[in-house]
């Protein structure tokens, strides 16, 4: 069953043929639509493999994948704001580890996932790659957060 347009009211960008990209971090692009499914438990992984931002220190670029996992609840993001707003970290200095964190908060405070997670593989810069790892769960997903956190501890 198609959506209605009711249905699609939050929906701004997608469609939108006068695109403003933001190259300064911004969180207020992002815009969700309603999940059709809310009784069904499922994934939606959403791979972005194009990332980039700038060190705090040197302001030199760093380029990194960004892959986010969520099992929503009643809202879900819409990717072309979810494109526009990992497009605003271009030229926002900040540790990777905390682009991170960044972006599973303001995916939290957008959707109230029932469990979100966002890990970061980072190309390697002086030798060393980073590859951070942040989740949130629910009440109800608190055994995931602790499994996919230890899931992610590894050597490769």
């Amino acid at each position: 069953m198609a959506r209605t347009k009711k249905e699609l009211g939050g929906v701004t960008l997608l469609g939108n043929q006068n695109t403003k990209y933001q190259y300064d971090y911004d969180p207020k692009v992002l815009e969700a639509f309603v999940n059709k499914h809310p009784e069904n438990e499922y994934v939606v992984t959403l791979d972005c493999p194009e990332f980039t931002s700038l060190c705090p220190k040197t302001g030199q670029p760093d380029f990194g994948h960004i892959i986010i996992n969520y099992i929503p609840r009643t809202l879900m993001v819409e990717s072309k704001s979810l494109k526009l707003y990992l497009f605003s970290f271009r030229n926002h200095g900040d540790f990777h580890e905390d682009c991170v964190n960044i972006i599973m908060k303001d995916l939290v405070k957008l959707m109230d996932p029932k469990y979100l997670e966002v890990i970061g593989l980072f190309n390697p810069r002086g030798g060393i790659s980073i590859k951070p790892f942040a989740n949130y769960g629910d009440a109800d997903h608190q055994d995931m957060v602790k499994q996919r956190m230890l899931d992610n501890m590894h050597n490769d």
